[in-house]
């Protein structure tokens, strides 16, 4: 889940215990362009105070005014839409054709969100059941793969810890792709045994260990809300990451190298044991092409296809190389032609 998420419920545990009541809203499901994805959360007080969000203003300025000076604090759950019609899309500034659904949900005890709350500082991935017609509710254990369900009548919210990466390498490009990976809400373990660059590991929101990489990914239990990269160009270290994450249910695992670097890895990796079938999931070269260069570039086509591969958007999708460079030689003829 997302940190601003974790904020939202542990802000309203905040205002429950310190005896005000509640409203938590969920974006449910959403038709066309909308602002906020499922699973999106805001909580309100009684007093209009809010917290999150689920559009870009004009809906929570809404909820706050059915809270405050309309409808009152609901007592039961509630489905809410908005965007039905263009008039009421442009009101509350959806994009053209975009519609939403929220679940509005009143609490009234900081007991409602306090077993929640526990599972996420323990670090456990849960599911958090909401039937609005009777206001029950039930948390339990989940698998990585559940994601939001709406039926109408019951609400499976999932929550539990962030996407974790694992970066091999503590050179410049890993330091680039960390700091983008940690705005992007990942929870970023770095792994390199060289001294020369462990010693000179210093980006603030991440996690440096010293141990093999094997051994790192073995530790770390790769789930399908993990993402592995190898980046240090070094097969001994890349390869030992790669055998073992390919062989786990890891969404996302990559290495940097060229499309040939990349085959011949492939080659060795069957050597270790890896299956064709998993071999041929490799990321390889990690990316999208945008005919990066830099760094920094290169870090932004990572974390674009990271990105990408996380919110489901299948890889031959993502960009087609030829068309990436056609597109690219286009662009350098128009702007040659311009500079004549």
């Amino acid at each position: 889940m997302e940190s601003l998420d974790l904020e939202v419920l542990q802000r309203a545990h905040q205002w429950l215990e310190n005896g005000h009541r509640v409203m938590l809203a969920t974006v449910v499901r959403t038709w066309g362009s909308s602002p906020r994805p499922p699973g999106s959360l805001l909580a309100l007080r009684d007093d209009g105070h809010a917290l999150g969000s689920v559009s870009g203003g004009c809906i929570e300025d809404d909820l706050i005014d059915r809270l405050l000076n309309k409808d009152g604090f609901p007592l039961q759950p509630q489905l809410v839409s908005y965007g039905v019609g263009a008039e009421q899309a442009r009101r509350f500034g959806l994009p053209c054709g975009g519609t939403m659904e929220l679940v509005l949900e009143p609490l009234a005890a900081a007991n409602e969100l306090t077993d929640l709350l526990n599972a996420l500082k323990a670090g456990k991935l849960v599911q958090r059941s909401l039937n609005i017609k009777t206001g029950e509710r039930k948390l339990e254990p989940t698998h990585p793969e559940q994601g939001l369900v709406f039926d109408g009548t019951t609400l499976i919210s999932v929550f539990g810890p962030r996407y974790r990466l694992l970066l091999i390498g503590a050179g410049q490009l890993s330091q680039q792709l960390a700091r983008m990976a940690v705005a992007l809400d990942f929870a970023v373990t770095v792994c390199d045994p060289r001294e020369e660059y462990a010693d000179e590991w210093n980006e603030p929101g991440s996690t440096l260990t010293r141990e093999m990489p094997d051994d790192v990914v073995l530790a770390m239990k790769p789930d399908a809300r993990m993402a592995v990269i190898a980046l240090t160009h070094d097969p001994k270290l890349d390869d030992l990451a790669l055998m073992e994450a390919l062989q786990s249910p890891a969404f996302y695992v990559a290495a940097l190298g060229s499309r040939r670097n990349n085959e011949t890895r492939r080659a060795r990796l069957l050597e270790f044991g890896v299956s064709e079938e998993q071999a041929a999931t490799l990321r390889g070269p990690a990316g999208i092409y945008i005919g990066s260069r830099t760094p920094a570039e290169i870090a932004v086509s990572i974390a674009a296809e990271l990105v990408a591969m996380k919110n489901g958007v299948a890889g031959d999708k993502v960009l087609n190389v030829a068309q990436a460079k056609a597109a690219l030689e286009v662009a350098a003829d128009t702007l040659s032609a311009c500079a004549k």
